[in-house]
């Protein structure tokens, strides 16, 4: 008796792709026109042209400024921030097997806060490290100290997340220390107000640093996508099918930390992003990892792009922090996460 193969289905794949570059372009459309200045579609197209492809259409210089400098820069920036948090939350959660884990909550946010806030407060690394590096070293850190508390306790992921909550506690002492006792006023302020999110001061400078990050984590998290699939089934099942378990582990423990430094180095930290959106990328394309970080990276998009419109839109004349929008669709839906996996076999 024969067998069909399967192959794979390029018409349903290319329509999915499409449609997934429509609705992230219908986002950032959408971005740049809505705001305190509300701009016609039309001139945000002539804006668009001047700037992208060197055109002299008619546009005032405030209206370029607005929508090419600031918008579009902005909206980019959200962009890549939610994709990039998003594959995070998935890589964490298929290494740890657990619902919950994210980077917010296991606390790499939190020491990549700490890290940054070391280099613009106490100068520590200098022009040498920068405000990405500081972060960079404070998500190891974290990382180092959450496994050191997981192995303590026996390693289990439930284990690890509740590590991650206490490490996550111990940076945000250090930084709230940091910011009360050392900072002028001036840099308390700036300091908190970045810490809830902020895409206010992103410029196109950030998206050359966050770009290349982000692309290259996605394609390292991609040439590792079987690997993830076999983790589904626990370490020693993994290791049984020739997956370099500990390897593994290391390469893509240190692309999240990396992906996570990068994005609360530029703007500041994001809750609950890596923690909602994988779980909306598996209903919509399923659990393998071929197609969920893919799916991950332009659902995360999308919806930080769609939460940087609330945030200059919920309060007239006053824009949210990030993290604030964030929180409010990311905790009811934490809340649902712990309920079902807690009644869960």
């Amino acid at each position: 008796m024969s067998h069909a193969v399967l192959k794979p289905n390029w018409p349903a794949r290319f329509a999915l792709v499409l449609a997934s570059l429509v609705a992230l372009t219908l986002a950032v459309t959408v971005a740049v026109t809505v705001g305190e200045m509300a701009i016609p579609l039309p001139v945000a197209f002539r804006a668009l042209g001047n700037g992208l492809f060197g055109l002299d259409l008619p546009v005032s210089a405030i209206q370029q400024g607005v929508i090419f400098d600031y918008r579009l820069s902005r909206a980019l920036m959200a962009a890549l921030c939610g994709g990039a948090l998003a594959l995070s939350g998935a890589i964490l959660q298929a290494l740890l097997r657990n619902p919950l884990a994210e980077p917010y909550i296991l606390g790499i946010s939190a020491g990549a806060s700490t890290g940054a806030v070391c280099v613009l407060i106490l100068g520590a690394g200098g022009a040498t490290l920068g405000l990405s590096g500081g972060a960079f070293l404070g998500s190891i850190a974290t990382l180092a100290i959450v496994a050191l508390l997981a192995s303590g306790t026996g390693g289990g992921s439930d284990r690890v997340i509740l590590a991650g909550v206490a490490g996550s506690q111990l940076f945000n002492a250090v930084t709230a220390t940091i910011v009360t006792t050392l900072a002028s006023a001036e840099q308390a302020r700036g300091v908190m107000f970045w810490l809830l999110g902020n895409f206010g001061g992103v410029r196109w400078p950030d998206l050359w640093v966050a770009a290349p990050v982000a692309l290259i984590g996605f394609l390292v998290c991609m040439m590792h996508a079987k690997a993830l699939d076999a983790f589904a089934f626990g370490t020693d099942a993994a290791a049984s099918l020739g997956v370099a378990v500990t390897r593994v582990r290391l390469v893509l423990l240190a692309t999240t930390a990396l992906l996570t430094a990068t994005m609360v180095a530029i703007v500041g930290t994001v809750g609950f992003v890596g923690l909602v959106i994988p779980h909306a990328a598996r209903f919509l394309v399923g659990s393998g990892h071929a197609r969920l970080l893919p799916a991950c990276l332009v659902v995360g998009a999308i919806f930080m792009v769609l939460a940087d419109v609330l945030s200059r839109i919920l309060v007239p004349q006053q824009i949210l922090p990030i993290g604030i929008v964030t929180a409010l669709f990311g905790a009811p839906a934490f809340a649902i996460i712990l309920y079902r996996a807690r009644r869960a076999p």
